[in-house]
């Protein structure tokens, strides 16, 4: 305690004699921490929001479109369509234990409208879990389709929050209102929470109406599905569930199971993989520019150590000369480095977390998302700066401990 209160004594009589000097320095500390800082809490935001975007779409699905064979198979020609309907996907289900979820889905552009408003959209039938899997969250005191609405063919519809904006405005809740689709009245039992999407294969679900799977047919006559979408349990395992779907179909409709162009699929847990590896990435670029920021202001750490020691070399003397061992010697230049070091990140950080603060309010969350400091980030930084705190500091220090008293009072 006695050597580090001298040592905190000796800093302040430094600093109020290089002001300056010890200004530039420290500033040279917070810049880099602060540049570390909020590169990777930067990095850590557009990461999320990338993430939330992608998953608009769906959390870890996999849309499917029955389209054409590319192969001949036992004596067929290439080129037949292969049409699937809603017992070939309760097929799929059963036989593919891995999927946890699973919706046909029907779509067509018919005209909806409320009054004298007429509007063209785009209307899908599918089932319950649909929504789940589509990440199609009802607003309070509203609902998604259930069971007893497929199972009753109700005339019911869900509406993305901007075509029931188009129809009514803001100031009507439409939950309640009935519509009318393709000129049948329907009652709408929801309309969808705002959602970021930054990716589909039919148009943006804010534009689309959904209504029963078994209405659709009974109202438009289709018998074959346009696409079906499904999710596994476990994410990791979806190659092994696409090529067992691929089988399943391939029995029914007698084409090749190794004919990915017959069902072609659009596996979306592929996309996220990308972007965690190139965000990983992303961040240790991030990460390493702002290091090497801060390398820079632990060399001016060294350097105004190495000048406070040339400057007490005789102070030095008398210590050592008075009984002072090299390890106190040492010691309290580290101490002194660090307490540079600290002080300058801890200046930093608060830099930091003002403006992480204050960020989310200029309204950019949108763009690059909200900067997060969280503890990987805080830790990476503590120990980038503990580093160069330590190694800034025993070059100098131990330049002083090796000074001979002799030698250090000729001087």
């Amino acid at each position: 305690m006695i050597s580090l209160r001298n040592s905190l004594r000796q800093f302040l009589r430094d600093a109020r004699s290089q002001k300056l000097r010890l200004f530039l320095t420290v500033f040279g500390i917070v810049w880099g921490t602060a540049a570390v800082t909020l590169l990777l809490a930067f990095g850590e935001g557009l990461h999320r929001r990338v993430l939330i975007s992608q998953k608009g779409l769906g959390d870890a699905i996999v849309i499917a479109w029955p389209s054409r064979t590319s192969k001949p198979w036992e004596g067929l020609p290439r080129g037949r369509a292969v049409q699937m309907t809603a017992e070939d996907v309760e097929r799929i289900r059963s036989e593919v234990e891995e999927i946890d979820r699973i919706s046909d889905e029907y779509m067509r552009n018919t005209r909806i409208g409320t009054g004298a408003k007429t509007l063209s959209v785009q209307v899908s039938g599918v089932n319950a879990e649909y929504g789940v899997m589509r990440n199609l969250i009802p607003r309070e005191g509203g609902r998604f389709l259930d069971q007893r609405d497929l199972d009753m063919r109700r005339r019911v519809v869900f509406l993305g929050d901007q075509l029931a904006k188009d129809l009514w405005g803001d100031a009507v809740d439409p939950v309640g209102s009935q519509v009318r689709l393709g000129g049948v009245p329907f009652l709408v039992i929801g309309v969808m929470v705002t959602k970021d999407q930054d990716s589909s294969y039919s148009g943006r679900d804010k534009d689309k109406a959904v209504i029963p799977a078994p209405t659709f047919q009974a109202l438009f006559g289709d018998k074959y599905v346009d696409n079906f979408v499904f999710q596994v349990l476990d994410p990791q395992r979806v190659p092994a569930v696409k090529k067992k779907v691929l089988e399943v179909a391939a029995r029914k409709h007698r084409f090749d199971p190794e004919d990915e162009e017959a069902v072609q699929m659009w596996d979306t847990t592929e996309g996220v993989k990308f972007l965690n590896t190139f965000f990983v990435t992303f961040r240790a670029f991030l990460g390493i520019v702002g290091a090497l920021t801060l390398v820079v202001g632990g060399i001016g750490v060294s350097n105004i150590m190495n000048v406070a020691v040339e400057e007490r070399t005789k102070e030095i003397g008398i210590k050592m000369a008075l009984g002072a061992k090299r390890r106190w010697i040492l010691n309290q230049f580290l101490i002194e480095t660090l307490m540079l070091t600290i002080g300058g990140g801890a200046i930093g950080f608060a830099i930091s977390w003002g403006i992480c603060s204050v960020f989310p309010s200029l309204g950019l969350a949108q763009y690059v998302g909200d900067p997060e400091i969280s503890f990987r980030v805080a830790a990476i930084t503590t120990a980038i700066l503990g580093g160069i705190g330590v190694v800034a500091g025993y070059f100098p220090a131990r330049s002083a401990a090796s000074l001979r008293p002799v030698e250090a009072l000729r001087m």
